[in-house]
């Protein structure tokens, strides 16, 4: 076994200390990678509403961004292809500045209510107009920019996450345990608005913000 570090933690440092500790995976998680689109998986970007987007850039930092709009918002272009449209934001642009120098993305698609998730990696290409543009207006808004996705691996994961962390039980929501995103805000960030600006900025009106 690997000798622990100064501050006691053991690393682990080869794939075979790795497989030694959880094991091989079954024959049906192997086998359950698809290159291209099933009926099944058109079925669930129908219906979902929200993705996160992982890159990285050429020196191998990591970004997570997340994406929503109503539910089929990615566009299907064709059986290996995605689009996903980007909305106004705060204009940092982390992953897209990622995808420009390593176009490597992995994606998780939610359904509101459902344990599993679907899984995509491929690689992406940032695109300033296409055809496609003008099926993805939602409240006026049309894309200025969209993330086109060649689908290069794709499979639906298990649920023990979810059921684990008990995410979509409401009874187990408890989010006034947690000052406001104001307060968050002021206390993290060195910022000339006061806490009431912050607060009547992400206030009521925030929503309405969101495609102008």
């Amino acid at each position: 076994m690997t000798t622990p570090l100064a501050d006691g933690t053991v690393p682990i440092t080869s794939e075979a200390e790795l497989r030694e500790l959880v094991g091989q995976p079954l024959p049906r998680a192997v086998t359950k990678e698809r290159t291209r689109l099933h009926a099944m998986d058109r079925a669930w970007l129908a219906r979902s509403p929200f993705c996160l987007i992982a890159t990285a850039g050429a020196d191998g930092t990591c970004d997570v961004s997340p994406k929503g709009d109503p539910p089929g918002f990615v566009r299907v272009v064709d059986d290996a292809t995605l689009a996903i449209p980007d909305r106004p934001g705060n204009r940092r642009v982390d992953g897209f500045r990622n995808v420009l120098v390593n176009p490597h993305v992995g994606l998780i698609f939610l359904v509101p209510g459902r344990t599993e998730t679907l899984r995509i990696n491929g690689s992406a290409r940032l695109v300033r107009d296409a055809p496609f543009f003008d099926q993805m207006v939602v409240k006026g808004h049309r894309p200025t920019l969209a993330l086109v996705v060649a689908v290069e691996e794709i499979f639906f994961h298990c649920s023990k996450s979810f059921l684990r962390s008990e995410l979509w039980q409401p009874e187990t929501w408890k989010p006034e345990l947690l000052p406001s995103h104001a307060t968050i805000v002021k206390s993290v960030q060195d910022t000339p608005q006061t806490l009431e600006e912050l607060e009547q900025y992400y206030g009521p009106e925030y929503a309405k913000k969101l495609y102008g």
